[in-house]
This record gives C-alpha cells, sequence and structure tokens, in this order.
C-alpha cells in the first residue's frame, strides 16, 4: 500500500532552519544541526536513512527547497539528503513557471503548476507504479519545509508524520509551522 508520509526534521521548539535561509545557506546559520543524523555514521541513523529511502517511491517538495537543493551551493556527490540516499523521482510544485534549466538532471524532476493536489496524485501514480517491481508498496515523501509537511497539508495528504527532532532553539529561524507548534503535531502517525 502506498502511504503518503510527511517527513522533516524540526528542533523541538518548532523550526525547520536558522536564521536567514537563503541560496548560500539552506538551512540558515546553524541550521545544519537538524541534519547530522542524515550524515551521521551511527548505525541507527544509517539504518533510519536507508529505510526510508528504500520505501520512497517518490517524493514531493516546494519550489523554495528545489532552488537550494539545485542552487549553486545545493546538493552535489558528498552532500544533500544523505548524499547517495536520495528519494527519486521528485514533483516539485511550482506557483509560476518551472525553471529553464536544472542542475542536476540525474533526479528525474517533474514540475506541476497546479498544486500540491496534483502533485501528491502523481507522485503517488508513480510510486504505485514502481512498487511491483520493488515487491514493497513503496512511500509518497513530502519533504523539506513546513509548507508542505505541516498540519494544514498533512491531514488531507499524509496517512504518517515522521519527524527527526533536535534540542536546539534557531528562533528566529524558519517556523514548520506558525500556527501549531511541532510538539503538538510531530509525533501525531494516523494508521
Amino acid at each position: 500500500m502506498t502511504r503518503v508520509i510527511a517527513d522533516i526534521s524540526v528542533s523541538l521548539d518548532g523550526f525547520v532552519t536558522g536564521p536567514g535561509p537563503g541560496p548560500r545557506h539552506g538551512l540558515g546559520s546553524g541550521g545544519e544541526a537538524l541534519h547530522t543524523w542524515a550524515f551521521s555514521d551511527d548505525p541507527d541513523d544509517r539504518r533510519v536513512l536507508r529505510e526510508g529511502t528504500a520505501r520512497s517511491g517518490a517524493v514531493v517538495l516546494g519550489r523554495r527547497l528545489f532552488d537550494l537543493v539545485d542552487g549553486p551551493a545545493g546538493w552535489d556527490d558528498t552532500t544533500g539528503y544523505g548524499a547517495g540516499e536520495v528519494g527519486r523521482p521528485a514533483f516539485v510544485v511550482v506557483t509560476s513557471a518551472p525553471p529553464e534549466s536544472v542542475r542536476l538532471t540525474d533526479l528525474d524532476w517533474t514540475f506541476v503548476t497546479t498544486g500540491l493536489p496534483d502533485a501528491v496524485a502523481a507522485a503517488r501514480e508513480r510510486a504505485e507504479a514502481a512498487s511491483p517491481e520493488s515487491g514493497d508498496g513503496l512511500d509518497v515523501v513530502l519533504m523539506g519545509g513546513g509548507a508542505r509537511s505541516a498540519p494544514r497539508s498533512r491531514p488531507v495528504w499524509s496517512t504518517r508524520c515522521h519527524c527527526t527532532s533536535r534540542p536546539s532553539s534557531w528562533a528566529p529561524g524558519r517556523p514548520c509551522s506558525p500556527a501549531v507548534p511541532a510538539a503538538r503535531w510531530c509525533s501525531a502517525a494516523r494508521p
């Protein structure tokens, strides 16, 4: 069965970046600490990342995250969501025109200009089509900032929320959801 999983790393006080996120510092000042688990040699962290990637049949992200990932200071052979552990294919929700070109051409980008519902539907279709090949039900992963994974999206699209939390504070970083503190929704899951 294909599930839609909201997957996000968030500080315990509800921030998904440090202060000042942008093209050169996608996670803001000090925000890399949120993702140390993805680059860790710890066997449990490696297992969580490996299992999550193995179950990923498609990924949905927003344009802001795409611009960071594909930008000049973005992912390469040594950096990214665990470097070799990258979910494919990727469906990018854009509210305007798709980019004229992409730097990371091997990640199988699909740009969806008709909104999150259509991006999730297209991603689900690809994940379901790939499931028989893998022998498992593959998931759709909503990744990135709160715009795709936060509570206003999660009840509609996600069947599960996977949060990796860190005991740090990055106020005034970018909050996961301005309306709902992370502690109230991050551990919630629906069967």
